[in-house]
This record gives C-alpha cells, sequence and structure tokens, in this order.
C-alpha cells in the first residue's frame, strides 16, 4: 500500500466560499439550487454566494475568468490549511493538477460574438489565455510559485478526481514533493446550459427550485448546473510526518477506466465503472467488503443513478455500505465534482459523519442501496470511495483512509 497524506483541503461551493461554510450547509441537507434569470431556457443554478474574486485574490484577479478564480481561491485556503509556505517552500518539487470539464464561456462566447459582428479590434488578446483550460493551473503555479509539473486534466465529469490521481502518480514517481490537486468549473452560462438542457439533462422543476437536484429519487428528472472547486494538498506520507503535519486522510486507492461505449451516455451494464473500482481496491490492497461509505456520483438523471446504483448493488454482493450524493445540496459541479466530493469525502473521514442527499423523500424502487438521507449519519467509517464519470465513458475511482 502506497499511502499519499492529504495535509490541506480548499473549497468553494454554492453551500459555502470556504471548507468550513461548505461543510456545514452539506451536512443540514439543504439545497442550494435558485432561479437563474440569466440562463434563459432552464433558469436553475447553484453558484457560490459572496465570492468576490477582487477581495480575495487582490490586483491579479482583473485578467482571469470565474473558473481560475475558484481555483486560486481553493488552493490558497488548501496551502494555508497544510501549513506550507509558498515563500519558503521549494517551487520546483511542487505540482498543480487541476480538472476542467470545459473550457469558459465567459471570454470565448463574447469574443465569438464580435468577430460575428466583424468588431475586430475589440477581441481582446487575452481570449484565450484567460479561457484554456489549463488556466487554472497555470493562476495558481504564478500565484503560489510552484514551478513543478503543471497541467490541465480533462475528463468530462471525472476531471477532478483524475486530477486527483494524477498527483497522487506524480508523488509515487519521485516528480514531486508536493501537488496541488483538484478541479474547478464554471459552467452558469447560457450556452452551456442550453447545451445540457437540449440533451435532457437538467431538471426543469422551476417551479420547486431547491427541490431540483433530487439523487436516486423515484421523482428525479436531471442536474442543477452549478459552479465550484476543490483543490487538495497531497504530501507522501512519510514527507507530512518529517515536516510534522498532521494528515486529514489517507489516498490509498486509485483506479480509472473508459467504457469506450459512447460519447454521452454511461454503459448500461456499468461495466466500466466495475473496472475502475476494481483497479482502485487493488491499488489500495482492499476488498469491497473494507470500503465503509461511498460518496457516489448520484447526478439526479434518471438513467446515470440507475446504472450507478445497479453497479455498486453487483459490485458490491447486494450489500453496498452507506451511499450518499453530496449534489442534492451542491448541484453539478461538472469538472470539479469530483474533487469537491473527494474533499468532503476526507472531511467525512475527519468527523466520522455522512452528509445526507438532500431531496431523497422515495428512493427508486429499481436502486437497491443504503442511501444516507434527510439527516447525517454517525458511524464509524474507515474508508471511503469516491467515484465520479464523465461524458465519454470517463471513469474514476478514490479510495480515502481515516489517519
Amino acid at each position: 500500500m502506497s499511502d499519499i497524506a492529504v495535509t490541506g483541503l480548499g473549497l468553494l461551493t454554492a453551500a459555502g466560499a470556504d471548507v468550513g461554510s461548505t461543510w456545514r450547509r452539506v451536512c443540514s441537507g439543504i439545497p442550494t439550487a435558485a432561479l437563474d434569470p440569466l440562463l434563459g431556457d432552464v433558469p436553475l443554478s447553484c453558484r457560490v454566494p459572496g465570492f468576490d474574486a477582487k477581495a480575495r485574490l487582490g490586483r491579479d484577479a482583473w485578467r482571469m475568468d470565474r473558473f481560475a478564480h475558484l481555483a486560486l481561491a481553493a488552493a490558497r485556503e488548501a496551502v494555508a490549511d497544510a501549513g506550507l509556505d509558498p515563500a519558503s517552500w521549494d517551487g520546483a518539487r511542487v505540482g498543480v493538477v487541476v480538472g476542467v470539464g470545459t473550457e469558459s464561456k465567459d471570454t470565448i462566447v463574447p469574443a465569438v460574438q464580435k468577430y460575428i459582428d466583424r468588431a475586430f479590434a475589440s477581441v481582446s488578446p487575452l481570449t484565450v489565455p484567460r479561457a484554456m483550460a489549463n488556466a487554472p493551473a497555470a493562476e495558481i503555479g504564478i500565484a503560489l510559485g510552484a514551478y513543478g509539473p503543471s497541467m490541465a486534466v480533462t475528463t468530462a465529469c471525472a476531471s477532478g478526481a483524475t486530477a486527483l490521481g494524477v498527483g497522487r502518480d506524480l508523488l509515487l514517481a519521485g516528480r514531486c514533493d508536493i501537488v496541488l490537486a483538484g478541479g474547478t468549473e464554471a459552467p452558469c452560462h447560457p450556452v452551456t446550459s442550453l447545451s445540457f438542457s437540449q440533451m435532457g439533462a437538467l431538471s426543469t422543476r422551476v417551479d420547486d427550485p431547491e427541490g431540483a437536484s433530487r439523487p436516486f429519487d423515484a421523482d428525479r428528472d436531471g442536474f442543477v448546473l452549478a459552479e465550484g472547486a476543490g483543490i487538495l494538498v497531497l504530501e507522501r506520507a512519510k514527507d507530512a510526518r518529517a515536516r510534522r503535519a498532521s494528515p486529514h486522510a489517507y489516498f490509498c486507492g486509485y483506479g480509472s477506466s473508459t467504457d469506450g461505449y459512447h460519447y454521452a451516455a454511461a454503459h448500461p451494464e456499468g461495466v466500466g465503472i466495475e473496472r475502475a473500482y476494481r483497479a482502485a481496491l487493488a491499488d489500495a490492497g482492499l476488498e469491497p467488503a473494507d470500503i465503509g461509505h461511498i460518496n457516489a456520483h448520484g447526478t439526479a438523471t434518471p438513467m446515470n443513478d440507475r446504472i450507478e446504483g445497479a453497479t455498486l448493488g453487483r459490485l458490491f454482493h447486494g450489500r453496498p455500505p452507506a451511499v450518499t450524493s453530496t449534489k442534492g445540496v451542491t448541484g453539478h459541479t461538472l469538472g470539479a465534482a469530483g474533487a469537491v466530493e473527494a474533499a468532503l469525502s476526507v472531511l467525512t473521514l475527519r468527523h466520522q459523519l455522512i452528509p445526507p442527499t438532500a431531496n431523497l423523500d422515495n428512493l427508486d424502487p429499481g436502486i437497491d442501496l443504503d442511501v444516507v438521507a434527510k439527516v447525517p449519519r454517525q458511524c464509524r467509517v474507515e474508508t471511503v470511495a469516491s467515484n465520479s464519470f464523465g461524458f465519454g465513458g470517463h471513469n474514476a475511482v478514490l479510495i480515502l483512509r481515516r489517519a
């Protein structure tokens, strides 16, 4: 077993603009979805409350789009939480891996409109640097003096989890001593919303915004678009001990796979999900019975929740451990989801508390899972599996162990 210590957490979600407030709101089970007239076709979203980028990040905030703002703010919180000082670390040994599901529409769409209007001179020279998928990773490196390997990882809604797996690999390979890894997304844009709406992926429960995101519920009808970021500080366990850090948890297993089936739909039998799970378990030296809790992908889309539930039931021989989907509170942060949920899984281990799945009034009879609902569940949890799946058939499973 090759454990990697999680020594710092940074979170910005619709549940709160830092780790503490996010955790409290997620544990309350109170949804964050609200009407969002800026989105037009399906005017529902989950946005980070009270986040002032200039106040939080300083004068350089002007040159970044929102997905970079969120990532940098989360990275700074995570580094401070880890007790690290960028002014004194060896930046050449610090890596950055940030998952992003899509490029930023905030800059690209206005630039395209200016092109259509033939207002060529008004297209900003920063259009590409602001919107490119690697901008969040680049801005973290610039701001914090992280000069090691730096990259964006894009596996759709599995991006944040995949980024954590890549970060772990960099540490195990000896290429870095510290890695800031996670995901970010700011997808609350009319174009993104319209695209998901056209494919029938979004909840249309506009008459009941707070009840719109309903993972595993019989009446679910799609997800709610959300913004957010999660960054975790990863170090080799021996290095964390050497500097007398107190790990929040240990990242002990990672598995990934591709369905090779469809550009948007999951394999109906969940074979790729199962492959990723078995790879993560083997990496951690564990069996399914060793997992004490699952932080599920649980998007609240009708088909995906059913496939995930059936796959977990088969993998765990009909008796999966307690399951939750925090997307009932936070909405679906797309490329950030895997990292946000990994951080919440770490907090579950730390507090021995499983957050509830919001809006679960009637469990889908076709989903035979022990889904935590209504109120958080206090119980002894030693290991958590956090799984994420994305368009293109990308699957990623993280296994975290109590420190």
